[in-house]
């Protein structure tokens, strides 16, 4: 099994975000890797930057879970930004076009507004390098997969799971798992994705909502009262060539492990129904009870019964780290999931 992060990464490190209307130090930043990075050490796995891979074919591969022009936004918008008088040093929209837009604006100010959802999206002179990285860290551990591996993971940070076609969101800019897919379906006609995270993969949905060769299933905190707030009910099932292919099983806030891992098994039979060939596993950990974002309530040792359940499905897997937040539990949250995805 490897295990891929990029140090560029840490090249992406935001300071604050909007959390209830107050600046505040965001809990997406380089402190994460390096408490993952302690979880895997601690049960004997070591990370390993990925070779250096053709810019154009990661190009190309994102523009099939994204458009061009949001590409073109993330990588340009900072020194774009910057020449407006009396910039901020970051990309921090103030208007959206809410309802819809229907012109897309040529102006640095709009843009930030059509392509940034919420305030938790800085963009910094170099986040674009660190974003870009995170990306392919997924990209190598789907081609690890794809070229005979049985499994690979890939911290990812920023996380991906909330960026849509041409939207970032939610810590997220580059759909890393979305990326992982795509790579994954190169090989394999039919490719899962489950996302085991605390909040709803939205941006994951409305990238292959429309299609039926990639399936996708989330369970998360209900969003009548959590983020994303607008995405994530289980009347959301896909449409056209997609219909039947997206599961939601929202719950409730504060469920503990009884309810968590019901609802993973019954995602896990749809899933099974869907006959995949290969399964991505948008792996949050923020459902833990401390996790600074907490909207679920599990225990350490509950990631154990995820990681069984998970490996059991015997399936080529590509992981993807999404959320899981700096707390003192952060490092032993993923040394246990490993622990039982491994059987160790």
């Amino acid at each position: 099994m490897k295990f891929f992060y990029h140090p560029d990464q840490e090249r992406h490190a935001p300071p604050t975000f909007l959390l209830r209307g107050r600046p505040m130090p965001s809990p997406e930043g380089p402190i994460r890797a390096e408490l993952l990075a302690a979880g895997l050490s601690s049960v004997g796995l070591s990370l390993t930057a990925p070779t250096d891979s053709d810019s154009r074919v990661l190009r190309e591969r994102l523009t099939r879970i994204h458009t061009s022009r949001y590409l073109t936004f993330l990588e340009t918008i900072h020194a774009r930004w910057r020449d407006l008088p009396d910039a901020a040093e970051t990309v921090a929209p103030n208007i959206h076009p809410c309802g819809g837009g229907y012109h897309y604006p040529r102006h640095p100010v709009g843009q930030a507004g059509w392509h940034l959802h919420d305030m938790a999206c800085p963009i910094a002179a170099d986040s674009f390098s660190g974003i870009l990285a995170s990306a392919a860290c997924a990209e190598a551990a789907a081609e690890a997969v794809m070229n005979g591996d049985q499994t690979a993971y890939a911290l990812c940070r920023p996380p991906g799971h909330h960026a849509g076609p041409e939207r970032a969101g939610g810590f997220c800019f580059l759909n890393n798992s979305g990326l992982a897919a795509t790579v994954l379906r190169e090989r394999h006609e039919r490719v899962a994705i489950l996302d085991v995270d605390l909040h709803h993969g939205n941006g994951t949905q409305d990238i292959f909502y429309h299609r039926g060769d990639v399936w996708t299933g989330s369970l998360h905190a209900d969003p009548d009262d959590f983020y994303p707030f607008f995405w994530g009910g289980a009347d959301e099932t896909g449409s056209g060539d997609g219909a039947g292919a997206n599961v939601n099983l929202p719950l409730a806030l504060g469920s503990t492990a009884p309810a968590f891992l019901e609802a993973l098994d019954r995602l896990i039979e749809h899933l099974e129904a869907f006959r995949p060939q290969a399964l991505v596993v948008a792996l949050g950990l923020d459902a833990h009870k401390d996790d600074p974002l907490a909207g679920l309530a599990l225990e350490t040792d509950d990631f154990i019964s995820v990681g069984r359940r998970i490996a059991a499905l015997d399936l080529p897997i590509v992981l993807v780290q999404e959320g899981g937040y700096p707390t003192a539990h952060l490092s032993d949250n993923l040394a246990a999931f490993m622990g039982g995805f491994t059987g160790d």
